[in-house]
């Protein structure tokens, strides 16, 4: 069994190639989702880490939740992310 890949900038699930970003060169990403990279660059360059996951936590509230309540999801982030490639 595959183990799960996530973006390496945001933590989307890249379950579907429809969820990767592009490359300059047309291909499929291997580390970054659709809406973070695009053409071979992030989207949003200058977004940090901190900025990133009050994003997600947003993201969080207004979707019932899916990630814990607000704190859990903090900290799970907070722990997370900096294992990512970007961060």
């Amino acid at each position: 069994m595959e183990t799960p890949k996530f973006c390496q900038s945001c933590g989307m699930p890249l379950a579907q190639e429809s969820d990767r970003g592009r490359d300059a060169d047309g291909g499929l990403s291997q580390d970054y989702c659709r809406y973070c990279w695009k053409d071979g660059a992030f989207t949003d360059p200058a977004i940090t880490m901190e900025q990133m996951i009050a994003f997600n936590l947003d993201f969080n509230e207004k979707n019932g939740h899916p990630f814990g309540t607000q704190e859990e999801a903090k900290g799970m982030m907070e722990g997370w992310f900096p294992t990512l490639k970007r961060w």
